[in-house]
């Protein structure tokens, strides 16, 4: 449940428009509710302060469709990850108010827009080819209520196409560097800011990078030490940690500390 939802309905039930017994039903499937093939965690925007995310690969549109419908009950939005363009078309042809990322195959089910965000996350992709997984990683961001700024094509074979962006790079909190190929936007973009560096390496390259495996060894052999990394085309993972140093780094309102965000 969002936390603001439950303020509400504690207020609700403090000022005596609430019942015991209406909370009480309108809390019953927290912590989560099964669903038979998915226990749904309804209670991990109180703790984590982001509500679950669906990992659409493998799954059936029938069993995104419940799950998504059992989420947005409680959420503002509900993220589907990796969801090719078929199953895209079948899930927003149900009644969810769904709306399809291409370029990140992701899905953003929810009836409000999304956040305009606070802070800096900048996502830098080192070529055209790696932007599905920087759109994924900032998609990701923007869900956080981070503000977002994409730098594409940016990679270190021109790299005066880098340092022309150098004063918007160091008032970032923190930086989502993907890159194929050997990897090494994160290495520089490291020595240039003094936020945390999130690598991202893509599976995109020739023969010699092994399907990403190149790119992944460059960055985690960094020798900047504020660059970390996650696994390769994890624009998901890398966009929720930058959201969450995002996030951290603010100073939050008293509503914020109250509930737990």
């Amino acid at each position: 449940m969002h936390p603001e939802k439950l303020e509400q309905l504690l207020q609700m039930v403090a000022q005596g428009k609430k019942s015991v017994a209406q909370a009480r039903q309108e809390l019953k499937h927290l912590p989560f509710e099964d669903l038979g093939f998915a226990k749904t965690d309804h209670h991990r925007h109180l703790r984590q302060g982001a509500p679950e995310v669906i990992f659409g690969q493998n799954k059936s549109v029938k069993q995104i469709i419940a799950i998504a419908r059992a989420l947005i009950k409680t959420s503002d939005h509900v993220l589907v990850t990796r969801v090719d363009s078929s199953k895209a078309r079948l899930i927003k042809a149900s009644a969810l108010p769904a709306v399809y990322h291409r370029e990140a195959q992701d899905i953003v089910i929810g009836k409000k827009r999304l956040p305009v965000g606070e802070g800096l996350v900048v996502v830098a992709a080192a070529g055209t080819a790696d932007i599905p997984v920087a759109e994924e990683a900032a998609l990701t961001a923007r869900l956080l209520k981070a503000k977002v700024e994409k730098l594409y094509d940016v990679g270190v074979a021109g790299i005066h196409r880098l340092l022309a962006h150098t004063q918007l790079l160091q008032q970032a909190r923190c930086i989502v560097a993907v890159a194929g190929m050997e990897g090494a936007l994160a290495s520089v973009l490291g020595g240039l800011v003094a936020c945390p560096v999130i690598g991202v390496p893509t599976s995109v390259g020739y023969g010699a990078s092994f399907g990403g495996t190149s790119a992944l060894l460059t960055m985690l052999n960094s020798c900047a030490p504020n660059v970390s990394v996650v696994n390769i085309d994890n624009g998901f993972g890398a966009g929720f940690s930058a959201g969450l140093i995002n996030r951290t780094l603010q100073v939050p309102s008293p509503k914020d500390r109250l509930s737990g965000c």
